[in-house]
């Protein structure tokens, strides 16, 4: 369990989504990296960003990145920290955050919408290694 966003979160979300046998299942089709893009607010007082590398069911890499020209993802989530970490406390559906607007999406919706099951495991995964936040 960490605290989020840490690089110890990022780190446990890695070998959570590469342990976990339910995410494993449910991904197994997805083909896609992303950035997390956690912008100031709370206590987070600088933009924070990592890079999660999701392929079949398997994290292949995380990173904590500070240059986002490192890596071209296919989908970036983008929101102020508040809207993460209601998301990933599970006060906000990640489905309505990202309807809404309070989660940012570059890329294809449409590839997120056909694979809400992956999205919402995914959540899970995140919150499952979350024990408390910045």
């Amino acid at each position: 369990m960490a605290k989020f966003p840490t690089a110890e979160w990022a780190e446990a979300f890695y070998n959570k989504l590469n342990t976990d046998q339910q995410y494993a299942q449910i991904a197994h089709k997805w083909e896609g990296d992303f950035y997390f893009v956690i912008e100031p607010g709370g206590a987070v007082t600088e933009q924070v960003v990592f890079y999660f590398d999701l392929w079949h069911g398997k994290c292949r890499e995380y990173l904590q990145i500070t240059d986002m020209s490192v890596k071209k993802p296919a989908f970036i989530l983008k929101a102020p920290y508040e809207s993460f970490k209601k998301v990933v406390a599970g006060d906000m559906h990640p489905m309505t955050a990202m309807m809404t607007g309070k989660l940012h999406v570059q890329g294809s919706m449409g590839v997120m919408m056909r694979s809400v099951p992956t999205v919402l495991d995914f959540v899970r995964c995140a919150r499952e290694v979350t024990d408390s936040f910045v």
